[in-house]
């Protein structure tokens, strides 16, 4: 069968990624001072950095509609055998709902939901792109997909609270004593939804070490096919670290270096960085 992968922009897949393995990908809308645009086609994260440090308010994301959905889906249904669709996962987004209800006016079109978001929603777009190479069926990729999904590990650290202030999900006192106090919060995803985890204290680059190890050493549960180290922006001293220690801890056949899109963003800001991969069963 030929089989199409699509998946919505905030899989956060390096463009090679894309590119390489012909992925459609679908835009979620970013709303800035009021117009629309489209993420990752007319605007992207420096944009948005750049008109928040202006003195701009924050920018929001929004779902893409049934009737953009289906439009997308209607070349792909016509060409291939089979869409598969991969969604931001439905505790982030109604996109998912959106989707679900667009793919009811096709008969071979599949959606699922990742239950997650950035690249550990991509990496449920790898595996759906691993399946369909394997020859497994649609249904077979679904039912694969729906059982790797919870199995996603993603987690960020994050070195600046100011976008979390403005966007109304930290209160002015946590800002400012975080700051004081130099702590820096693991975002975890749990059952589909963000939870804050442990909170680190020190220089972004030595509690970005401290994270990695924590999320890695002494583990035997973790697949090692593949680590994504996704960012919003980073030093180069961050980086190395992190790499470092992804090396140290663990021995991945693939670290995927990418960054963040507008999504994750508008809503964690610059200097903003996550290791993402798959838990075994």
């Amino acid at each position: 069968m030929r089989i199409k992968i699509s998946a919505d922009s905030t899989c956060d897949l390096s463009p090679g990624q894309i590119q390489q393995n012909d992925i459609k990908i679908i835009p979620l809308h970013v709303i800035k001072d009021e117009k629309d645009f489209r993420d990752g086609v007319d605007i992207i994260p420096q944009d948005i950095f750049r008109h928040v440090d202006a003195g701009g308010d924050l920018v929001s994301t929004a779902a893409v509609s049934v009737g953009e959905y289906a439009e997308a889906f209607a070349p792909m249904a016509e060409e291939y055998d089979a869409v598969i669709h991969i969604n931001i996962g439905s505790g982030f987004s109604c996109t998912h709902a959106n989707a679900v209800d667009a793919a009811k006016q096709f008969e071979n079109v599949y959606v699922v939901d990742s239950q997650n978001l950035s690249t550990g929603h991509g990496h449920v777009v790898m595996e759906a792109l691993r399946l369909a190479g394997e020859g497994k069926t649609p249904e077979e990729i679904v039912s694969e997909l729906n059982d790797i999904a919870p199995r996603v590990e993603t987690s960020f650290i994050l070195d600046r609270l100011d976008y979390m202030r403005k966007g109304g999900r930290c209160s002015t006192i946590t800002y400012l004593g975080a700051n004081m106090l130099k702590i820096k919060p693991c975002i975890e995803v749990v059952d589909g939804r963000m939870k804050v985890g442990k909170k680190y204290r020190g220089s972004w680059a030595n509690v970005l070490r401290e994270y990695v190890k924590d999320r890695l050493c002494g583990r035997d549960d973790i697949i090692e096919d593949r680590i994504f180290v996704t960012y919003t922006t980073a030093t180069e001293e961050a980086l190395e670290g992190v790499m470092s220690g992804v090396k140290q801890y663990a021995g991945f056949k693939e670290i995927v270096e990418t960054t963040a899109g507008c999504t994750v963003s508008s809503h964690c800001g610059p200097f903003c960085l996550g290791i993402l991969f798959i838990r075994k069963k």
